[in-house]
């Protein structure tokens, strides 16, 4: 029933989508503008379909896992020799409207704690904009060297999701005295300066510090669909849009592949995805690190 309600929502977002869409298309085609439109999106390589095929891969990680979309995204970009910021600008654009309907279904389903979102959301607000701000500066004039730290980082959270498939379950008999204005701040900048880790940072720390996992997931999901439209914001004051092929791709994968996500939960085999994700992770972002550092 729980995760029926949930896929209803995100249907009902897949639905109004596909109906934008085929207007847009549908438009584009009487005015003669189709081909035109084709031609735009085969720039750079094609790479709005290489970003159509990533956004649905993250969403699938996401959904059967609860984190990992920022992750996989982040990396695969890198691993394109897409700049930085452009990165982290274009996946927190895309995942403005994949959080909001995350965010709608745990609020629905009552997943979440109002007192939890705003301890979370508030210092997250500030740490998005800090991290946003300074990727704008150091991605435009530092760019290898943030590459290469963002790569690095992108390593350790590949580490950590390789780990998770070997964790014996903890005992929540007593709940950890989080810092949750520390844990937003931090986790708001790490998200919008690396252009993920939310969720395994601070989903990750809730969960391990015993607060009760819906609350913890959903309290944290709409948290992180403030933070995102923050730091998409925030990108757009400082950058502009760029990349939007990048940002379409990433929302249209994202979006259809949502609905079903829920019922992935269930089906696929976590212990494995962790190791298959982890791994994949750590490659790519041991590849990137080789080219920043010898190239």
């Amino acid at each position: 029933m729980v995760i029926s309600r949930k896929i209803q929502v995100r249907l009902n977002v897949l639905f109004v989508t596909a109906v934008i869409i085929s207007i847009a298309v549908f438009s584009m085609y009487e005015l003669g503008y189709l081909d035109e439109l084709l031609a735009i999106l085969a720039k750079d390589n094609y790479i709005f379909y290489w970003m159509l095929l990533v956004g649905v891969f993250a969403e699938v990680v996401a959904g059967s896992m609860g984190m990992g979309y920022g992750v996989i995204c982040t990396t695969t970009l890198m691993l394109l020799n897409i700049p930085p910021h452009i990165v982290s600008a274009s996946i927190h654009s895309a995942e403005s409207f994949t959080t909001a309907a995350g965010s709608i279904s745990h609020i629905r389903l009552k997943n979440v704690s109002k007192s939890l979102v705003k301890k979370l959301a508030v210092p997250a607000v500030i740490g998005a904009v800090i991290g946003a701000v300074s990727l704008t500066y150091l991605g435009e004039y530092y760019a290898k060297i943030t590459k290469t730290l963002i790569a690095f980082y992108t390593l350790y959270l590949g580490i950590q999701i390789l780990s998770n498939a070997f964790k014996e379950k903890q005992s929540k008999a007593l709940k950890r005295k989080t810092n949750l204005t520390r844990l937003g701040v931090i986790g708001g900048f790490i998200d919008s300066f690396a252009g993920g880790g939310w969720g395994p940072l601070v989903t990750g720390t809730l969960i391990k510090n015993a607060f009760t996992p819906r609350f913890a997931v959903g309290s944290s999901t709409v948290a992180k669909f403030i933070l995102t439209i923050t730091a998409a914001v925030t990108f757009f004051f400082t950058l502009g849009i760029q990349h939007w092929n990048i940002i379409l791709g990433l929302l249209i994968g994202g979006i259809i592949t949502a609905p079903f996500s829920a019922m992935l939960t269930a089906k696929l085999p976590v212990k494995k995805m962790f190791v298959i994700i982890g791994t994949l992770v750590i490659v790519m972002s041991s590849i990137t690190i080789y080219k920043s550092v010898f190239n």
